[in-house]
């Protein structure tokens, strides 16, 4: 990524401003991070569902539909706070984003904050990629294009996203899992 003010590649200006990690890294890696014919079997069968906040339904119904062509599979109330919507859109292999809206209350903007949202990471093949990275561009939503095959820009509530083409289970040619 790019600092849009300075033009200074963003890694470099974070080695530069944070100290050099990688004993602590090496370190972490020798204590917790076994060979994968070691590992035991996960206690988890997958993610049932990611909740986001909704500031607004339909536009984000529209967005996630339409632009990102992930189908809207169910909205219900939401059994917590009456008056709330809780829909879900398939992500793929069994897997749902959902949103909540909460009309009356005052979430506040989106922020990155500890134990909070990052960014939501979602594969799809190489050729839907490209077809999702032209809607973007038809649709003047600016994003970050990293490595070659992830894009990053914001949701209609200024949500991080991260659309990527590599396979589930890697990552720039690396497997992850």
């Amino acid at each position: 990524m790019t600092d849009e003010n300075t033009g200074t590649d963003m890694a470099d200006k974070d080695r530069t401003a944070h100290p050099d990690r990688t004993a602590e890294w090496d370190e972490l890696r020798r204590t917790y991070l076994m060979d994968r014919e070691d590992r035991p079997a996960s206690a988890a069968r997958g993610v049932h569902h990611v909740a986001l906040v909704s500031s607004d339904v339909e536009r984000t119904i529209r967005f996630y539909q339409e632009v990102l062509e992930f189908p809207l599979t169910e909205l219900f109330e939401n059994r917590d706070y009456v008056g709330s919507t809780h829909f879900f859109f398939d992500i793929g292999h069994e897997n749902a984003l959902a949103f909540f809206d909460f009309p009356g209350l005052d979430v506040g903007d989106y922020a990155e904050v500890l134990g909070g949202l990052h960014h939501l990471a979602i594969s799809v093949e190489r050729e839907k990629w490209e077809r999702l990275k032209s809607k973007l561009d038809d649709l003047d939503i600016d994003y970050d294009h990293i490595h070659g095959s992830s894009i990053y820009f914001r949701g209609p509530d200024n949500e991080r996203l991260e659309l990527i083409s590599d396979p589930l289970g890697e990552m720039y040619g690396s497997a992850v899992m």
